[in-house]
């Protein structure tokens, strides 16, 4: 076997070797190069379009936002409105009613008023039609009678009619209870 010599070496081997530095160099500048004059202007008008559409999209959120506002205060104008004009078809309606019932009454007391008059009426009617039939039959019962009791005819007419009244005014003031005439 041969011995291995080991030779210390001067160059620090952390270092890379000079031409390996200048080819390296010359490469990062050629890449840098190309980035800078062909990536780099691409890159930028992608970034430059994405931020132009996304201004674009955030004014016209703000355009779309600015409508949605103006139509959400539209709409609360609107409800108001019709809140509004429904309570005064409300009150109308209300009122309305209280003048239906108030002539509603007015026509039923009127009516009620009417009845009365005519049933009142009618009952004077048929008291007088009693009171002038029962004189008639009275007036003929005490003729009669008294004719009898006195014992001469009392078939003069005027006679008769004052007998019959003297008659019927005493059974008239002995049922209200005051003192008879001649008594």
């Amino acid at each position: 076997m041969t011995p291995v010599t080991i030779v210390a070496s001067a160059e620090n081997p952390l270092l890379p070797a000079l031409y390996d530095i200048i080819w390296s160099a010359v490469c990062l500048l050629i890449v840098f190069l190309v980035v800078w004059k062909y990536v780099l202007p691409a890159f930028n008008k992608t970034l430059d379009e994405r931020a132009e559409r996304i201004q674009g999209g955030i004014e016209k959120a703000e355009k779309v936002q600015a409508e949605a506002d103006q139509a959400l205060a539209e709409y609360q104008k609107q409800l108001a409105d019709g809140r509004a004009e429904a309570a005064r078809l409300r009150a109308e309606a209300q009122e309305e009613g209280a003048q239906i019932i108030a002539d509603m009454k007015a026509q039923a007391h009127s009516e009620a008023d009417r009845i009365i008059a005519s049933a009142q009426n009618q009952i004077d009617a048929e008291r007088q039609a009693a009171m002038v039939q029962l004189r008639s039959e009275v007036g003929s019962l005490a003729t009669d009678l008294a004719s009898r009791i006195v014992g001469e005819s009392l078939a003069d007419d005027q006679r008769s009619a004052n007998v019959v009244d003297r008659f019927i005014s005493d059974l008239e003031s002995e049922s209200s209870g005051q003192p008879v005439k001649g008594a």
